[in-house]
């Protein structure tokens, strides 16, 4: 019932979003919001609770810690502008866009926020006592948020010293992936899973799996390896000796 009643607050703020595109004619902001649907779960999940267990307040304040920042980040990084990916959407599901765009981006990526979340739901509402398991998510969600946060900062100071260039981030954390920002986030609800499985329930696995195919095949890695050849000439140079995803020693 929880579960059920974060699905509801999740889809409120999906709505809003939708109404703010009237305004705006830009559907940027819903990458915003986007972390913002899975931290929704985590308070609506401890508002409910009569007595919040440490396990419930270390996914409390981890999952603000990851939700927060990547919201203040992505409104950062696209104030202002328009995302071309959304574009692209808009032009092919014209006409009448304004009314498509509350399923095909506010809808499903609200639904698909509330289902990944689904360990947050289960740690903050279990009272069973920590374990090994939790102590090792602690580890795994630390990982990933310093490389996400940390790739994230890298690739603003690139962007912001080489504006309008064509250049290739190499050093750093981009040194040893191409996407650590992502293996970060991948990390980070592996993580999460840790915390949920700790609880007992094996349902929390299918979290991270599809969190993992999104950040691959769909709207992370391979969406950026689609286009980013044609737009950085050296990016192929850097494809050869880099990995994609986990990161490695240069070849």
């Amino acid at each position: 019932m929880i579960y059920s009643y974060a699905l509801i607050a999740i889809v409120a703020f999906a709505l809003t979003g939708w109404l703010l595109s009237f305004a705006t004619h830009k559907y940027s902001h819903v990458d915003s919001m986007w972390s913002l649907f899975m931290l929704m779960t985590a308070c609506v999940s401890a508002i409910f609770m009569l007595d919040l267990s440490l396990r419930a307040w270390l996914v409390l304040v981890a999952v603000s810690l990851w939700a927060l920042r990547l919201s203040i980040f992505l409104t950062w990084r696209n104030w202002g502008k328009e995302d071309h990916r959304y574009d692209t959407i808009r032009k092919n599901n014209e006409p009448h866009f304004w009314l498509k765009s509350l399923y095909i981006i506010f809808g499903f990526q609200a639904l698909l926020a509330w289902a990944i979340s689904y360990p947050l739901y289960v740690s903050i509402t279990s009272q069973s006592s920590l374990q090994w398991l939790d102590a090792a998510a602690i580890v795994l969600f630390l990982t990933g948020f310093y490389w996400e946060a940390v790739a994230d900062w890298q690739l603003m100071q690139f962007r912001h010293k080489n504006m309008g260039a064509d250049g290739v981030l190499q050093t750093g954390l981009w040194r040893y992936s191409r996407h650590p920002n992502y293996f970060g986030e991948c990390l980070i609800w592996w993580g999460f899973a840790l915390f949920g499985a700790a609880t007992g329930n094996p349902w929390v696995w299918l979290s991270p799996v599809i969190m993992t195919f999104l950040l691959l095949k769909v709207s992370g890695v391979s969406l950026m390896e689609q286009t980013i050849h044609s737009r950085r000439p050296g990016y192929a140079e850097y494809a050869k000796r880099t990995n994609a995803f986990i990161p490695g020693i240069p070849k």
